[in-house]
């Protein structure tokens, strides 16, 4: 099994990590993607390394990566492929935790569309459990599942824009519903006319949660 990697930055003090942010990125992007993300969630956190992954697979169009093939998108095959794309997130995040120095716990989990369903897979059965999930334009893959796998209960972040016409905003209502049943907890915020994209108000919330999920370590 090939080992991940992607491009990272910070931390933005210059001294040592005290925090990991690992960023994964959405159908047919890559690792750079989401990198630009650090610069600004860096003010929230100048003590964090930020590395935005680049998915295992080459994209079924030959050009970016992905998590998963989804041309056949059933509930179990996506069920599967999330479970194949955990199988390569966990081992990165004790990996870079280990490379960095840092406690098992000491980590937050975001991603984008596909990264978005590939973090709540892997953060709400990792263990020992993120600090956080932040979860944008994305869904909950395999639901039904998730009751007898939790490895804990996160605290989660939800956005997703009301005019999404690649995830329908629904599939984070829906997860939304989900989490909250299985007992996590569940910030959501939903943008109104935004596509299928992250715009400031995402990166504001963001930015916040981020920076309450580390407050003990400051």
């Amino acid at each position: 099994m090939a080992e991940l990697d992607g491009p990272r930055w910070g931390p933005a003090s210059k001294g040592a990590p005290r925090e990991l942010v690992i960023l994964c990125h959405g159908l047919g992007a890559d690792g750079h993607d989401l990198i630009d993300l650090a610069p600004s969630w860096g003010h929230a956190l100048p003590d964090a390394s930020f590395v935005s992954v680049d998915a295992p697979y080459v994209h079924d169009s030959g050009f970016g990566r992905q998590w998963w093939s989804v041309a056949d998108r059933s509930p179990p095959i996506m069920e599967a492929g999330a479970r194949g794309a955990a199988s390569y997130l966990g081992p990165f995040i004790d990996a870079e935790l280990a490379r960095l120095n840092l406690p098992a716990d000491a980590y937050a989990l975001m991603g984008f569309s596909q990264g978005a369903m590939t973090v709540l897979y892997t953060g709400l059965r990792h263990q020992p459990p993120p600090r956080a999930i932040l979860a944008f334009s994305g869904a909950l893959v395999a639901p039904k599942t998730l009751g007898a796998e939790l490895s804990g209960r996160p605290p989660v972040l939800l956005v997703h824009g009301g005019a999404d016409d690649v995830v329908p905003v629904a599939r984070s209502h829906e997860a939304e519903a989900a989490l909250r049943a299985a007992g996590v907890p569940v910030q959501a915020t939903y943008v109104p006319r935004l596509g299928h994209g992250i715009d400031d108000t995402g990166i504001s919330v963001g930015a916040l949660f981020l920076q309450r999920a580390f407050a003990d370590l400051a």
